[in-house]
């Protein structure tokens, strides 16, 4: 499945809401149970109207949704919420009636499967289309951070094959703007407002969602989502096959200009250089390490072998492993040479006369 970094929406599943405290958790949850079609819900006995991304209630609904246990800190947070421009709403002070709109709701993705049944979706179940630039406000506004808007701001910036990252085509990463595939603790913090040592906590506990692979020198980090929906079971690639990738970039990027920090650097690479190491070797042919003895020169594909002794004819198998005498004893992961049995100085006299005489 691709999930390109131009499109504007991501999935978010229902049953791995942000965890923590935040405004965008708050988001979340109020947006997981709100309409996802038109039509009548019933709630508590009562049959209000409603439009795709909106609940309608009382404060007793609300505060189960958010988890709040008091009426102030659940209408605080719909005020903090309303300021940012995330939702609306409004509470009746005769009925008690309370109703918000999601402001940010992304109503394409409802699809035909969403007309017939109840209007309110099932907690838990399903998933959640939301803006991909939807925590982009808070960093507009130079909010600081909390944990649910943290793990919120990565998930939105998860990307799935796409081919100006090479590395999307191992696991879902997370990828901030065109140069943001390799990221920094640095740079994080400065984006949430936090300290270093704050988001590698962050990281730590949160390593069930998001897997951070750390790279040679000061080439900065990767940040792979274990927990984005594809349509193929993903396993994380290996530390070791996202350091042959790195080198391949940067084989390839041996005669570019170097410019800003090396992190910077190695931004831009990734993005230039990731479509044509994909045409170089197919979009999934990435994914795998080849276990196997063929140098790679580029951008010539050498093959580098030992050829047959010319003196011990035990040796049953070439390079490639094809059979070229009756003997099938030889060992086909051995590099053969001369034979371990001669001795090497009488073997370099006949190799001298053979050459003379050749």
């Amino acid at each position: 499945m691709q999930c390109l970094q131009r499109y504007d929406w991501v999935k978010l599943l229902r049953s791995h809401l942000p965890e923590g405290k935040g405004v965008m958790g708050a988001w979340a949850k109020l947006a997981s149970r709100a309409a996802f079609r038109k039509g009548n819900a019933i709630y508590c006995g009562h049959s209000n109207p409603v439009q795709p991304g909106m609940w309608a209630g009382g404060v007793v609904g609300l505060k189960s949704i958010l988890g709040a246990k008091k009426r102030h800190q659940a209408l605080q947070m719909m005020d903090t919420l309303q300021e940012l421009g995330f939702i609306s709403y409004e509470l009746d002070p005769v009925t008690k009636k309370l109703s918000y709109q999601i402001l940010d709701w992304v109503v394409k993705c409802s699809g035909a499967e969403c007309m017939d049944g109840t209007v309110y979706t099932t907690d838990g179940y399903g998933f959640l289309c939301l803006p991909r630039n939807i925590t982009q406000r808070l960093a507009a506004h130079n909010y600081q951070f909390e944990e649910a808007d943290a793990w919120l701001d990565l998930w939105c910036h998860t990307v799935s094959n796409d081919r100006r990252n090479v590395f999307s085509f191992m696991a879902p990463a997370v990828q901030y703007g065109k140069y943001g595939a390799i990221l920094t603790l640095e740079t994080l913090g400065q984006r949430w407002g936090w300290e270093k040592t704050k988001v590698w906590r962050f990281f730590q506990k949160h390593g069930d969602v998001f897997a951070l692979y750390r790279l040679p020198g000061s080439y900065g980090c990767l940040i792979f989502n274990k927990l984005y929906p594809c349509d193929t079971e993903v396993s994380l690639p290996t530390q070791e096959a996202v350091v042959r990738i790195l080198e391949e970039i940067r084989i390839l990027a041996r005669n570019t200009r170097k410019r800003g920090t090396i992190h910077q650097y190695m931004s831009r690479m990734v993005a230039w250089f990731s479509k044509r190491l994909l045409e170089g070797q197919g979009d999934h042919a990435i994914i795998e390490v080849e276990n196997s003895r063929v140098a790679h020169s580029d951008p010539i594909l050498l093959r580098a072998y030992f050829s047959l002794c010319r003196i011990c004819k035990k040796c049953g198998y070439d390079c490639g492993r094809v059979s070229i005498c009756s003997l099938s004893q030889a060992d086909p992961n051995t590099i053969r040479g001369p034979c371990g049995s001669m001795d090497l100085n009488s073997y370099a006299k006949e190799y001298f006369t053979y050459e003379q005489t050749g």
